[in-house]
């Protein structure tokens, strides 16, 4: 399990790439606090996923209380409680001695303690084995510059933005720096040197060991003791400022000029700003899951894992794999369906479900199927993503069950994709060809209903106006979805234009929604040219007495009909050109205030001269109100 896999961190699929323990940590405790330099975001509104904490307590029983730990570390840096931390992350360490993430918690005490040559001794460790990790090199920089030396703590943090050049962090204490030593009382001395690095506050101090940019790791140099001993000093935690030249003594026995004129102005304070807090966590979570590489032009770039097959996670621990018997089937099953999970997603409470299920049941109210927590805030971001780490172990552990689950999965979606046999049936107005029809979905079945035509990829379903006796007429006409509005209550806004008539062949039922086998309906088109001709004079004529009609309606009505359904569509050259026969015949009728019955005969007509005559009558009647 542990053999170059990412682990997850959280509701939503985001992945923590720090091996087993990492993945532990994430799960046992109770939304642990990272390192104050690493600062924490808000997620308090996200739990431990539940199916993924019962299998970490199932197959890493012995890492349970080392994983509470270290949340309780967390929570001690956080508090400033930096001795005690100290302690904690000493004897985690004797347990996890490979932990990289226990010996940043680590220098973070050493840190908040002033002991900062231990918490760059910590922090090499790191870089030994990570050289490649932006934030630590952040971590770095910020305990050089605690400790008054800028000039190395200013190299790290480029060497930082080097790395990742939209580290956010880095560039603020960049700025920092640099407005410090540009300030008008400093930069009068430093206009005298002839080069940047001759700047009196910018020079790198002698330290203890060796200078970040210069210096070069051995394994052995490196390797810390497992057996920590807790130092004698009773120093108080870092609260305030720091006085630099203490802080220099800490490190360095050597006799150092102390430049206090130009290093007093940096603030010491260990902890980051509330700014730098948010954005630097988020860093972490991201580029944890990233490889450095370096691009044509020469400058490092991120790459996401998984686009070389041949690459595996920066962390690669050892855990070996899962016992045969640990593996249950049953702790992978959705409990909505009671199958295998397909897309598993994650809520902010921490259950898990199928996405299709999910989406199902918040179709019916904006509440976790399980507990019943409010999804209102979840349901209305509508981003479901995938948890990523359980889906990696289905595919991994049960990849027989996943493929009978996936080939149940594609059958249920082809049958969904019959253009003609299991039509979903919306019932509820006139549709017709070409002409625009905006619907307002509320309903949980057609909700489902409008979801599966767009995840199938036909984006057609049919409408059809109800019937007493039937349910539903005997024929309505397809409705392509041109976009979709989704509301934050679930509702939705659909965009649909008509496309082809139908004739309903068998009704059906499916989910809550009305479905029928059809048969598509076009006109028969007429060969004889004395026909042809007849049929041209007929709609010329007709087409002319609409026009007619169009314009002498009241402005008020006018203006509402072409809002609602556009302009009145050109006369065509050739009448036989679409099954549909002319557009404008369509959009007429669709405006025309007939009785739906009316409208529906027009509707099933396969005969274009039939439906102009029967339109002439209507406009007939109507110019005859309109001359009264």
């Amino acid at each position: 399990w542990g053999k170059g896999i990412a682990w997850w961190a959280g509701p939503g699929g985001r992945r923590l790439a720090d091996g087993g323990s990492g993945f532990l940590r994430a799960l046992f405790s109770c939304n642990p606090r990272p390192p104050p330099l690493a600062a924490a975001i808000a997620v308090s509104d996200f739990r431990t996923s539940v199916v993924l904490n019962h299998l970490a307590e199932k197959w890493f029983p012995g890492q349970r209380e080392r994983a509470r730990a270290a949340g309780r570390l967390g929570e001690l840096l956080h508090q400033g409680r930096y001795r005690e931390a100290l302690a904690a992350a000493c004897e985690a360490l004797r347990a996890e001695p490979r932990d990289l993430t226990l010996k940043i918690y680590r220098a973070e005490s050493y840190a908040g303690l002033q002991e900062f040559k231990a918490a760059i001794e910590d922090l090499n460790a790191v870089l030994f084995q990570l050289p490649n990790w932006p934030e630590v090199y952040f971590r770095k920089g910020k305990v050089l510059q605690d400790a008054g030396f800028l000039g190395d703590a200013l190299q790290l943090f480029l060497q930082c933005l080097a790395l990742d050049e939209d580290f956010a962090p880095a560039k603020l204490q960049v700025e920092k720096i640099l407005c410090d030593l540009l300030s008008p009382e400093n930069l009068k001395e430093g206009l005298k040197e002839s080069s940047w690095n001759s700047l009196p506050c910018i020079k790198n101090k002698p330290l203890g060991f060796p200078s970040v940019m210069e210096e070069s790791h051995t394994p052995s140099e490196l390797n810390l003791k497992q057996t920590e001993e807790l130092p004698e000093d009773t120093s108080e935690p870092v609260r305030g400022s720091l006085n630099r030249a203490q802080s220099a003594q800490a490190i360095n026995s050597k006799d150092m000029p102390a430049r206090d004129d130009c290093l007093k102005r940096v603030s010491s304070e260990p902890l980051l700003s509330v700014q730098e807090k948010g954005v630097l966590l988020k860093r972490k979570l991201s580029l944890l899951e990233q490889d450095v590489v370096v691009s044509e032009d020469g400058r490092n770039k991120l790459k996401k894992q998984g686009e070389t097959p041949s690459e595996v996670c920066m962390f690669s621990l050892d855990y070996g794999d899962i016992p045969e018997e640990l593996i249950d089937v049953s702790d992978f099953e959705c409990s909505l369906c009671m199958r295998l999970f397909f897309e598993p997603v994650t809520t902010p409470c921490g259950h898990s479900f199928c996405k299709n299920c999910l989406e199902r049941c918040l179709d019916h109210a904006p509440y976790c199927p399980l507990c019943k927590e409010s999804l209102k805030e979840y349901l209305a971001d509508r981003r479901y993503c995938v948890t990523q780490l359980l889906e990696e172990l289905i595919v991994k552990y049960l990849p027989d069950e996943l493929s009978e689950r996936k080939k149940i999965y594609d059958e249920e979606t082809a049958e969904l994709s019959h253009l003609t046999k299991n039509v979903p049936i919306f019932v509820c107005t006139m549709a017709y060809p070409t002409v625009p029809c905006p619907l307002h979905v509320f309903e949980p079945r057609y909700r489902l209903m409008i979801r599966r035509s767009i995840q199938t990829g036909t984006k057609q379903f049919g409408m059809c106006v109800s019937d007493t006796q039937n349910s539903f007429a005997d024929y309505g006409c397809m409705l392509q979805i041109r976009n979709v509005h989704f509301l934050p209550d679930g509702r939705s806004v659909v965009d649909t234009v008509g496309g082809k008539r139908f004739r309903v062949l068998k009704r059906g039922m499916k989910d809550g929604y009305c479905t029928a086998d059809i048969e598509y309906l076009e006109d028969v088109k007429v060969e004889n040219e004395d026909e042809i001709k007849s049929l041209r004079e007929l709609h010329d004529l007709v087409y002319s007495q609409a026009c007619s009609w169009f314009q002498n309606l009241r402005d008020r009505f006018r203006s509402q009909i072409l809002q609602h359904f556009g302009s009145m569509p050109e006369r065509e050259e050739n009448l036989q050109a679409t099954p549909n026969g002319p557009a404008w015949c369509w959009w007429l009728l669709a405006v025309l205030p007939v009785d739906p019955r009316y409208q529906l005969s027009v509707l099933s007509m396969k005969s274009l001269e039939e439906r102009l005559t029967k339109i002439q009558h209507i406009l007939t009647y109507f110019s005859r109100d309109q001359s009264k």
